[in-house]
């Protein structure tokens, strides 16, 4: 029965905004982290004046103002330009998931990530670009800083950027284009936020992955549990254990975890017309 004093709305729905406008959103994304980026620092170097501002920025006090600098920019696009703002227009509500299928696309995602870092250790390129900084910077991180790196990189980075990438921008590209296209679109520029080629190259793979279980199961939820998970483990070992770096263990690895994203994506197939 209708409620005569609130009659239904008569108002069409919202066309799917075009793709330049989604490129529009990412450039406002872009230039707010870069804003809150250079806030952050500026504070950071205040608040330890006798340190070295080089050691600063490139140490944990750095990397978790940078965090958060990244999330509030990312979390703030998401608000300005999302209408109505509201967690289905950002497919964070429960998708066609279920529990086994939620685990095994988590693992899936540690997997990848792991074959990611052996193969780049076993390429020679486990000594170079921003990794190694934020490496270093992790390193013997203890207590409530080890705590703050968790729930910065971890627990509202992760949310952030599968918000706006995943949640925001690939949801509008796929209501526009293919969602292939729409998945490879929303993986290079989250690539591209990352600036240094092999980080960029690294976030555009584990991207694609996160992309499509995104559209396998229609929520971003998925990818924001994958993501927190992923970055929260690689902080804590990084902390706690360092870096693998031994060709032999990183081989073993990099077979294993190949193995095991394999078995990961031949089941989550298997099972996509039932999730």
């Amino acid at each position: 029965m209708t409620d005569p004093a609130h009659p239904p709305s008569t108002e069409p729905p919202r066309p799917p905004p075009r793709p330049w406008a989604v490129l529009g959103a990412y450039l406002l994304a872009f230039a707010t982290i870069v804003l809150f980026s250079l806030l952050a620092g500026a504070i950071v170097r205040d608040l330890y004046p006798e340190e070295p501002t080089r050691l600063v920025l490139v140490g944990l006090p750095g990397l978790i103002a940078g965090g958060l600098a990244s999330s509030a920019g990312l979390a703030l696009t998401v608000a300005l330009v999302t209408r109505p703002l509201a967690p289905a227009t950002l497919r964070l509500l429960p998708g066609r998931e279920t529990g086994p299928a939620l685990a095994v696309m988590v693992a899936g995602m540690l997997a990848l990530g792991q074959a990611l870092d052996s193969l780049t250790m076993l390429a020679g390129l486990g000594q170079q670009g921003t990794l190694v900084a934020i490496r270093r910077a992790l390193e013997g991180a203890v207590g409530p800083e080890l705590f703050l790196a968790v729930l910065v990189i971890g627990v509202l980075a992760g949310t952030a950027e599968e918000a706006f990438f995943r949640g925001y921008m690939q949801t509008r590209l796929a209501a526009r284009l293919r969602p292939a296209a729409a998945v490879v679109l929303t993986s290079a520029a989250f690539g591209l936020l990352h600036l240094e080629w092999l980080h960029a190259l690294l976030a555009f793979l584990l991207g694609l992955y996160l992309g499509w279980i995104t559209e396998l199961s229609g929520s971003a939820l998925p990818a924001i549990a994958c993501h927190v998970i992923n970055n929260a483990l690689f902080t804590l070992l990084t902390a706690l254990f360092g870096a693998v770096e031994g060709a032999g263990a990183n081989a073993a690895l990099l077979a294993a975890s190949g193995l095991v994203f394999v078995g990961c994506i031949a089941w989550l197939r298997r099972t996509a017309p039932a999730l």
